[in-house]
């Protein structure tokens, strides 16, 4: 099978980039930048929602499937740098040319990604390849948004109008699966001012779990699985997370009931 990778991101005020941008001194803190951002960006939208390119990337979650099983982790360590973070996913798709699954990755995961990349100075011409070396991706690469090597799940199901998009906590729930779980990407701040990097590492592993529940659903309407493949992959992610020793698994799994279809 082609390798699946899943991935979910969780982000932070880039506040050096602020500082730079905007010529905040060195004076204020760190908080004080981030509440200046938001304020003005309130002042001018209507949402404190900051561009993608002052983002910075706190947390990368993923699910990778292949013939050897279910895995799901983040990347790199709680010191490590973001620099490193970014250039170990695009690593593993230089490694395994993987197909790529993300929810809302088209609007606002890669592009954070991509910028968090030029600004570090990576490398990823696997990821960036369109063609010119490799023919098979100039029909198929993962920078189209109507390719499938990268495949939005929820710009897809919108049939590519945002007046269709769905939250994908709301989606999971309706399919049966978790959702959230006491925390969401509004408080991702907070936690890492407070020095809570590891819930959200823990937070960004269930999102990613659950984009890949919905992704599995999709592929059983698609009719690439079978009832009897789907009912497999999912009690494959069950058991996996079964192993895991960690409390955030073993809430998720005391949220997930077993699943009646009604077909």
């Amino acid at each position: 099978m082609i390798p699946v990778l899943v991935f979910d991101i969780e982000t932070i005020p880039d506040v050096q980039g602020l500082r730079s941008v905007f010529g905040h001194p060195e004076s204020m803190s760190d908080g004080e930048v981030a509440h200046a951002a938001f304020a003005a960006r309130r002042e001018k939208t209507g949402s404190e929602f900051l561009p993608h390119h002052l983002h910075r990337i706190a947390a990368i979650s993923c699910v990778f499937r292949d013939n050897e099983g279910f895995k799901v982790r983040s990347l790199g360590g709680l010191e490590d740098t973001e620099g490193k973070l970014v250039q170990d996913f695009f690593r593993v798709i230089d490694r395994y040319t993987p197909q790529l699954v993300s929810w809302n990755g088209g609007g606002f995961d890669l592009p954070v990604l991509h910028y968090r990349a030029l600004v570090h100075g990576l490398t990823a011409s696997r990821y960036w390849e369109m063609g010119n070396e490799d023919r098979d991706f100039k029909w198929n690469n993962y920078l189209s948004r109507y390719h499938t090597r990268h495949l939005d799940l929820m710009d897809l199901l919108a049939l590519y109008t945002g007046r269709a998009n769905a939250p994908l906590d709301d989606l999971a729930k309706l399919c049966g699966f978790p959702g959230k779980l006491g925390v969401d990407g509004s408080q991702v701040w907070t936690l890492f001012q407070e020095g809570r990097l590891g819930e959200i590492r823990d937070y960004c592993e269930t999102d990613v779990v659950n984009t890949y529940l919905v992704y599995c659903r999709f592929l059983l309407m698609r009719g690439e699985l079978t009832r009897a493949a789907y009912d497999s992959e999912i009690e494959l992610v069950r058991s996996s997370l079964s192993a895991i020793d960690a409390k955030h698994w073993k809430e998720y799994l005391a949220a997930w009931p077993r699943e009646e279809i009604p077909f």
